[in-house]
């Protein structure tokens, strides 16, 4: 029996059909990889030593850190609460800034400087490796700010509290910074607000505004907040001359003074 012949428009509806499926497979691919692309694309290079995109940091945080004076157990343990709350505030890509205050004015420890870079559930999977991302964060922000609260307590009152001039202090070198020029930007305070320094003291004064506008400090101390949102961690002292509510106010009206932001006044448990 003869073989039958394939006939010519078989042959040729074959070749388009399989034609077709060559471009659409082709195209499914071109297409995947352009995804794969643009995704990878969008992935933040950090730098290797601070974590910061190499573009720069999209927020600044300070926090400074009042080492001047002993604080007690009670105020410890919610400082240490506070200060986690604000360090989970520090969005990814966002800078930083963890100062220590000293008794001479202007003079700062620096305590920890870097970005949040994410953890692994920050990246997306497809473009990126969650378990590195999770271990770059735990290494290198995590980990290196878990214990600072502790070096912070001294054993002895120091001579002076100067709170204004570290906050211009940090203002001049981080706020005014080229990196942080045009960002978001926040401020956190942990201290008893005691300013007591040779310009202006409120263990002489009181907390009466005025008393501090008629004072060489204001001068010395003056600087811009401009964009700064500034929250109070407010540790209580024994024994203040004035009340906790007008000591409150008064750094609401110094912060509003300076052009800043005033966004919280949060009182720590305990009596120091």
């Amino acid at each position: 029996m003869a073989r039958r012949r394939r006939r010519k428009g078989e042959s040729h509806t074959g070749t388009v059909i399989a034609t077709v499926l060559v471009f659409a497979m082709s195209g499914i691919l071109i297409t995947g990889y352009a995804y794969l692309k643009v995704r990878a694309a969008d992935n933040v290079v950090l730098d290797k030593t601070t974590l910061c995109p190499v573009d720069g940091p999209v927020s600044a945080t300070a926090v400074l850190l009042d080492t001047t004076d002993p604080i007690s157990r009670t105020t410890f343990l919610d400082l240490e609460n506070e200060f986690e709350k604000q360090m989970s505030a520090v969005q990814v890509g966002g800078l930083l800034e963890i100062y220590g205050l000293t008794e001479e004015p202007g003079e700062l420890i620096a305590i920890f400087s870097g970005c949040n870079p994410g953890d692994g559930s920050t990246v997306d999977e497809l473009t990126s490796n969650p378990r590195i991302a999770q271990e770059r964060w735990e290494e290198g922000y995590r980990k290196p700010l878990d214990g600072i609260l502790v070096d912070i307590n001294p054993d002895a009152p120091a001579r002076r509290s100067p709170i204004m001039a570290a906050v211009q202090k940090i203002k001049l070198t981080l706020f005014d910074s080229a990196r942080a020029r045009d960002i978001p930007k926040r401020l956190v305070i942990a201290s008893d607000m005691i300013e007591h320094t040779n310009l202006y003291s409120q263990y002489r004064s009181g907390v009466g505004y005025e008393s501090y506008k008629e004072s060489d400090a204001r001068q010395a101390f003056r600087t811009s907040l401009d964009d700064v949102m500034v929250t109070f961690l407010n540790f209580q002292r024994q024994g203040a001359k004035f009340d906790a509510r007008e000591h409150g106010e008064f750094w609401a009206e110094w912060v509003a003074d300076h052009s800043g932001q005033y966004e919280r006044w949060i009182r720590l448990e305990g009596v120091n």
